[in-house]
């Protein structure tokens, strides 16, 4: 049998909201079930806590500072390449369902003269990615956006003459009356969605997932299943609407202390309206029971689909991956949304199923180490069997230890965050240059560099919910110091040589090379050249 991998990530899912990973009131057997095949990795962190950033990093391997699409809506500058770019010349088709928040460098491809239509433009504007369906989600009746026109097609098949049905059925309930309410206000997220379970965004998308691979026969194929949801709009259908009552709920992770004199960046964040909407109890509440509704629904499909793999004969030769873009604080830290370094939303859940003999000694583990999603490109690559790519990709592949050869891929993760594009930076005034974040984390600090402002510290070992920055204590400067050295020291890497390894350069650089191609240079007469590669000759032949 041929070779496949299942990608599978969820839009805004918590690290935390998951039963293998200890949540007291969702139960998620599907998922738990991949878990037990493969190893879950419960230190997992995000390259960019924000859609865009995030994914763009899963998808090339590289940090957002490299591959430099560093908010939502920038696009990926053509010529960065992606999963599919490693993955085609290995004969390995390289599929989307779902959504990639990717924005074409639109002015790049005119200028190299990339028609969107043509075969490479297309995978060029779409992340590298074959677009089965492409669905984005956040489709309101508005402007924004592009529209997923097989979804509206399916949904009027069932019978909704709607214009959008996306916004007024799937994302949308009912009052007593029969007045329609967005699901876009908070305060609807406890209402259950016009659509019925099986028109609604998550099962749609499974089936169109199962429709490629039935398509796909022998192919090898990468497909990239990519739910919408549980990112907002918070609503869900039957039976999912009220299976979460807040008894259910993991109590909320703040503390007054967050609020007595916090970093400015952390303060200005605290103070969005997102985040002032999660402080209403009863709304957090009624958001709480819908997001565990949205990620049950997941867990289901889940069923189906793992069900659906066995029954095509394809399960002993599918690697599964499954992960999340980001987090959700949920009212945790006073806040809403994601965006900054807590774990509640830079941490992500990542289950890696690999049906290699190779892996079966850590079967149903939970590994500590430290791993970042752009592992996830070089994992998938090396299942396949391709080069490594160091000098392009700089994630490592996981496999080394799901097959027991080490414990360990690196000493600290990093997380990149630009909030230019937010209101925060304004209010702070602070330059659009300037409004950046970078955190390192090292399993036991944590360490936020923030251009123009004090650093955030935490503990973890000692204040594991977060709850006291250390960053402005003097009697934490030292490690602060510490941290900075060893940021410092990544930001000295190099990572915009991608098209000349590291190999090749050495291969290239060997001594005496320039004078063997006529590029003599130092030399002061002929016979000390003659005397140098005579030399060189012996070396070679000693």
């Amino acid at each position: 049998m041929t070779k496949n991998v299942l990608f599978i990530m969820c839009d805004q899912l918590r690290w935390d909201y998951l039963s293998c990973a200890g949540h007291p009131g969702l139960e998620t057997p599907h998922i738990d079930a991949l878990a037990k095949r493969g190893v879950r990795f419960d230190r997992a962190y995000v390259q960019s806590t924000i859609c865009g950033p995030s994914r763009m990093s899963f998808y090339t391997g590289r940090y957002v500072s490299s591959h430099g699409s560093t908010w939502n809506s920038i696009p990926l500058k053509v010529g960065e390449m992606t999963l599919g770019d490693h993955l085609r010349p290995l004969g390995v088709r390289t599929v989307l369902c779902g959504k990639t928040h990717m924005a074409a460098d639109a002015e790049g491809m005119k200028r190299l003269g990339l028609a969107p239509d043509s075969t490479i433009g297309a995978l060029v504007a779409e992340c590298g990615f074959e677009p089965y369906e492409r669905d984005d989600g956040l489709h309101p009746s508005t402007s924004y956006g592009k529209r997923n026109k097989n979804y509206d097609a399916y949904m009027k098949e069932r019978g909704w003459d709607d214009e959008n049905p996306w916004d007024s059925v799937a994302n949308s309930g009912e009052d007593e009356d029969g007045n329609i309410l967005s699901g876009w206000f908070l305060d609807n997220s406890d209402l259950k969605a016009r659509a019925a379970d099986e028109d609604s965004e998550t099962p749609y998308i499974t089936r169109r997932a199962m429709d490629f691979i039935r398509e796909a026969g022998d192919t090898p194929w990468c497909l990239h299943l990519s739910f919408i949801k549980p990112h907002w709009p918070y609503i869900v259908p039957a039976p999912y609407h009220d299976m979460y009552p807040p008894e259910t709920h993991s109590p909320v992770l703040r503390s007054d202390a967050e609020k007595d004199d916090p970093h400015p960046v952390f303060g200005a964040f605290m103070e969005e309206r997102v985040s002032k909407a999660f402080t209403n109890d009863t709304t957090r509440s009624k958001v709480i029971g819908a997001y565990m509704g949205l990620i049950k629904q997941i867990d289901d499909q889940m069923g189906a689909l793992m069900a659906f793999l066995d029954a095509q004969g394809l399960t002993d030769d599918t690697m599964i991956i499954f992960t999340s873009d980001h987090g959700d604080y949920l009212g945790d830290h006073w806040m809403g949304e994601k965006e900054l370094f807590h774990d509640p939303s830079a941490r992500i859940p990542l289950i890696v199923v690999d049906p290699s003999r190779e892996a079966d000694a850590t079967r149903g583990t939970v590994s500590d180490a430290l791993v970042e999603a752009i592992d996830v490109a070089p994992t998938i690559l090396d299942y396949f069997g391709g080069q490594e790519v160091s000098h392009i990709i700089e994630g490592k592949s996981l496999r080394p230890l799901m097959h027991g050869q080490c414990e360990s891929l690196r000493d600290f993760v990093i997380s990149e965050y630009d909030y230019s594009m937010r209101q925060v930076r304004r209010r702070l005034g602070v330059s659009v240059a300037d409004a950046k974040l970078t955190m390192l984390f090292d399993g036991r600090w944590k360490y936020v560099f923030a251009e123009g402002f004090r650093p955030m510290l935490f503990d973890l070992e000692t204040d594991p919910d977060e709850f006291h920055d250390l960053g402005a204590d003097p009697a934490y400067a030292q490690e602060c110091d510490r941290l900075q050295a060893l940021f410092f020291q990544w930001t000295r890497r190099i990572s915009q040589r991608t098209t000349m390894s590291d190999a090749e350069i050495e291969r290239r650089g060997v001594d005496l090379n320039e004078a063997k191609a006529g590029i003599i240079i130092g030399f002061r007469t002929e016979a000390d050249l003659a005397a140098a590669l005579a030399a060189d000759k012996k070396r070679q032949e000693g």
